[in-house]
C-alpha cells in the first residue's frame, strides 16, 4: 500500500492518497471539490475538469 499526500488547489487541505494512480478522481475531504491525480513523482492534484452532459447531439 502507498501512501502519498499532497494539497487541494481550492483550500489547501492536505489530503492523503491511498494507492492511486494518474488520472484518478479524488474528493477533497474538506471543500468537496473533484480532484484530478496528473502526477505521482511528485505527486499533483487539479482540479478535475466538469463533464459536459451529452444531450444526444
Amino acid at each position: 500500500m502507498t501512501t502519498l499526500t499532497a494539497n487541494c488547489p481550492e483550500c489547501d487541505a492536505t489530503l492523503t492518497l491511498i494507492d492511486v494512480v494518474v488520472g484518478e478522481i479524488v474528493v477533497c475531504p474538506d471543500c468537496g471539490v473533484d480532484l484530478e491525480v496528473t502526477s505521482l513523482d511528485p505527486v499533483t492534484v487539479e482540479v478535475a475538469p466538469m463533464e459536459q452532459e451529452d444531450w444526444g447531439e
